[in-house]
């Protein structure tokens, strides 16, 4: 079982859409008050070890726009790896229907979709984007056994 997931925004206490000043400035705050010198316990080196590691992802950034990439996928529920998955592109030899024009899916063909990320054709056939292509959604959907639903 993993541990808990290494939350910096959490680390030092800002939202996760303060600006960079903000997050400067609650790192040298907090650093202040656990810093070594100040406190010599256990439990202010590991604290001034997790502002560390959050300060210097947070600082950053590209690591920053990864990490809250990486976080929104979560919270939507959608794993790191189907997202990278999803940005590959479609495959060489596609199968007959329709092919998307939008989305992270773009070039690729509703079969060729379904046999790579069926979640997607089930969400596409429930949103806006996906009406015109919902009868054939449907079809692919029966086909293989999976409710819309």
């Amino acid at each position: 079982m993993a541990g808990p997931v290494f939350d910096p925004y959490a680390v030092l206490q800002v939202l996760p859409t303060a600006e960079q000043e903000v997050v400067h400035g609650a790192f040298r705050a907090l650093a202040l008050k656990y810093h070594p010198d100040r406190d010599p316990s256990r439990r202010a080196a590991d604290k001034m070890g997790d502002l560390n590691r959050a300060y210097a992802l947070l600082r950053d950034e590209t690591a920053r726009a990864a990490h809250d990439r990486n976080r929104r996928a979560m919270i939507a529920g959608i794993s790191v790896a189907a997202t990278a998955r999803a940005s590959s592109a479609p495959p060489a030899k596609t199968a007959d229907g329709s092919v998307l024009a939008f989305g992270r899916y773009t070039g690729w063909s509703l079969p060729d979709l379904a046999r790579q990320d069926p979640d997607y054709l089930r969400w596409l056939s429930r949103h806006s984007s996906g009406i015109r292509y919902r009868t054939e959604i449907y079809g692919i959907l029966r086909t293989m056994g999976v409710s819309a639903a």
